[in-house]
């Protein structure tokens, strides 16, 4: 799947306040700092459509992207680590686990983690989450570009090694770099598949 044009719509305090939910959804979320909007830019082909910033905690809203008029990309707020007060960090993730668990039209989550990082314990218990209350998820591991080939085999072996202690089955995975554009064309087309999948229930 190619995309076209994309577009920032809105963004939105709380789930009551998004979009219609009359289209297919994917949203991505990570610690802060793990390249989310770098790789959202690059998916769509716009350098600037998600801002990105050396500041920890810069998303502090759902922020909804529309892609060739036919599937929304979602940016969500980071979890674990911003420098943002106790309390607000409370109110992003009420307002991340409402949009998850209550936004009808969301058909998958990418969860990012940096792949130069070892496998932490709030990223564990982050898809752990969501595993427990039946939402699809693909992890992207990020920045592959920023390490050598063999630490990133060690890397990815690491965070397969760590999964596998609490999942029966893994989770799928892919490898992603957002300069190298690596991971790109998995990603959407599985986008499209599902695209599809969701038209033609609604036909």
């Amino acid at each position: 799947m190619k995309v076209n044009r994309a577009v920032f719509v809105k963004s939105s305090p709380e789930l009551a306040l998004c979009p219609p939910p009359s289209k297919p959804e994917y949203a991505f979320i990570g610690r802060s700092n793990v390249g989310k909007s770098s790789l959202i830019n690059m998916l769509v082909n716009q350098k600037g459509l998600a801002k990105t910033s050396g500041k920890p905690g810069k998303t502090q809203l759902i922020n909804h992207f529309l892609v060739d008029d036919t599937w929304f990309l979602v940016d969500l707020p980071g979890y674990g680590y911003a420098k943002v007060s106790k309390s607000q960090r409370d109110t992003f993730q009420r307002m991340i686990n409402g949009y998850l668990l209550k936004r009808e039209n969301l058909i998958c989550t990418f969860v990012l983690f940096d792949v130069r990082v070892p496998p932490q314990q709030i990223d564990m218990d982050f898809i752990g989450f969501l595993g427990e209350k039946g939402l699809p998820f693909y992890i992207l591991l990020t920045k592959s570009d920023k390490i050598s080939q063999t630490k990133l085999s060690e890397s990815v072996a690491a965070y397969e090694n760590k999964i596998a202690e609490a999942w029966a089955e893994m989770p799928p995975m892919f490898v992603t770099s957002s300069p190298e554009q690596i991971g790109k064309k998995e990603i959407l087309n599985l986008i499209g598949e599902w695209n599809d999948s969701f038209n033609n229930e609604k036909k």
